[in-house]
């Protein structure tokens, strides 16, 4: 099962996030890492992803060849991220047959109802968890 995770900035999100599910799943799921900037992808490879890109291209290229997306809510909002984030990723993110396993960070203006305000670590784990039912119940968009 591909996974690919998205951040930008820093890149400090997505870090934490591919090593967690390298700890987790270990090699039982190939790990992309999608910058939206070279240092967030850069970060992600260290971390252990297996592949990495950064920038639109990338994003647009492989948002639709993964059958998980993981990220914080801001990937599926055109000019997040102090606009790393651009309309088109954003509408490329949204229209993936992909899961998308989004965390509800209280940034870039949106706030979501029924979460709770957790620290950061709390999302990660739902986040880890949810990627597990998602491959045990085996829905790969990639057949």
């Amino acid at each position: 099962m591909r996974v690919a995770v998205i951040d930008g900035q820093g890149g400090g999100i997505g870090k934490l996030m591919i090593e967690k599910l390298r700890a987790s799943f270990g090699n039982e799921i190939e790990l992309l890492a999608l910058g939206t900037n070279a240092l967030a992808a850069s970060l992600m490879l260290k971390a252990g992803a297996n592949e990495g890109a950064s920038g639109e291209n990338a994003i647009l290229f492989n948002a639709s060849k993964v059958d998980i997306i993981i990220g914080t809510i801001g990937i599926v909002c055109a000019n997040s991220m102090l606009g790393e984030l651009t309309p088109v990723m954003a509408a490329a993110i949204a229209q993936s047959q992909a899961v998308k396993i989004l965390i509800p960070l209280n940034r870039c203006n949106i706030l979501v109802t029924g979460t709770c305000d957790e620290p950061l670590p709390h999302h990660l784990d739902d986040a880890i968890a949810m990627v597990g039912n998602v491959i045990r119940s085996d829905k790969s968009v990639r057949g």
